[in-house]
């Protein structure tokens, strides 16, 4: 196995890569922000137990990771999970998602870190495209995309399956030549 990737974002937030000492942590935020969380996030519905999480973790341990997830950390306390899925080496392409607790939104440390994953991906993963899917009434995403300096290509129709119905998705992308 290799070893974990980390990320420093900034002085304050870093990004590592997740490892089963992340279980506990990131079951009990996605457990105590359920409300907060699921309206944009499909999976935390099904979250219910620990193994759930944890299955999660293993899965991702045990995948060939061209792919990554991380844990990030803002002044040592975990605060969110950031990511790259989807990850298509042949064609240089990746999407890049993430969630974060309530408790530190409005901070920057969702764009800060997006940033950080984005170089990471352009420079460290020699990759050539980066996207971001929003829920169209996701508006706070939107708007990171937006900062990001992201364009907006079009709406995927049914994009995603959440309990309350399949919602629409805003495609945005990112060309490392727009970097």
């Amino acid at each position: 196995m290799s070893r974990s990737r980390e990320i420093f974002v900034d002085e304050n937030t870093r990004l590592k890569e997740i490892d089963l000492d992340d279980v506990e942590v990131i079951f009990k935020t996605i457990d105590k922000e359920r409300a907060y969380l699921e309206e944009w996030l499909p999976f935390v519905e099904l979250t219910r137990e620990i193994s759930f999480t944890r299955s999660f973790v293993e899965n991702y341990l045990n995948s060939d990771r061209t792919d990554l997830t991380c844990a990030i950390y803002f002044q040592q306390q975990f605060a969110g999970i950031i990511g790259l899925k989807d990850t298509d080496l042949d064609n240089k392409k990746t999407e890049i998602g993430y969630w974060l607790s309530e408790s530190f939104q409005h901070r920057g440390i969702i764009t800060r870190s997006c940033k950080s994953l984005i170089h990471y991906a352009f420079n460290k993963m020699d990759l050539n495209r980066v996207q971001l899917k929003a829920a169209t009434g996701n508006l706070k995403s939107q708007r990171v995309a937006e900062r990001l300096g992201f364009r907006k290509e079009g709406i995927e129709r049914d994009g995603e399956l959440h309990s309350s119905g399949f919602v629409d998705l805003v495609v945005y992308s990112l060309l490392k030549a727009d970097n």
